[in-house]
């Protein structure tokens, strides 16, 4: 995961020097930018005081953001966190199991550093809804929902005709807990880390 981050981070960085010049690149009010997320992680922690395992899925997913101004922008985001086979740790040992999927959708706003370059620094927050599916393995039966919030900021690069670029994002989730939950998650509050890589797209004027 540290190799994936370096890389994202690296093209970025390379791509935002060649282009450090460009200002008009940057998609301004009214446009509409669509992010399709190929690959990242979402780790879920295991606090001090909790009784449910910390894990990581895969994430992937896709949002669409439209610009109110060249500094403001809100954002429609669904994203899927793929299960996969790990040692999960439960109170009573360890077990390699498949991880149940998640898919999460929120609604953010997005506030982007006040430049005219094409490496554009953002901030971004909102709130949404958190679906684990059923997963007989962990005991659960069937799906159920979460209100989730996020908090979060990255680094958007635009080539030099604003008409595609790359992002690094990363978001610090907070999951409401339910006391009707499944044991394996949603009985306590969580708290989980997601970080992404991304490819914009401008649509629209």
């Amino acid at each position: 995961m540290k190799r994936f981050i370096t890389a994202i981070a690296a093209v970025i960085s390379v791509a935002g020097a060649g282009q450090a010049y460009a200002q008009e690149s940057v998609p301004g009010a009214g446009s509409t930018v669509v992010t399709i997320i190929p690959g990242g992680a979402t780790f879920f922690t295991k606090g001090t005081d909790t009784k449910e395992p910390k894990f990581v899925n895969y994430g992937l997913g896709a949002g669409v953001e439209v610009k109110l101004s060249r500094y403001v922008g809100i954002e429609g985001e669904v994203t899927g966190a793929l299960g996969i086979t790990q040692d999960v740790e439960f109170d009573n040992g360890t077990t390699s199991l498949k991880t149940a999927n998640l898919l999460g959708y929120t609604g953010n706003l997005v506030i982007s550093a006040a430049n005219r370059s094409s490496v554009v620094p953002y901030v971004t927050g909102g709130i949404g809804g958190l679906t684990l599916f059923d997963e007989a393995s962990l005991g659960i039966s069937e799906a159920q929902t979460f209100l989730t919030g996020n908090i979060g900021g990255g680094i958007k690069w635009f080539s030099s005709t604003g008409r595609w670029g790359l992002s690094g994002d990363y978001r610090f989730l907070i999951v409401r807990s339910d006391e009707e939950a499944p044991v394996f998650f949603g009985r306590e509050t969580r708290y989980g880390h997601r970080v992404t890589g991304g490819l914009l797209i401008k649509v629209g004027r």
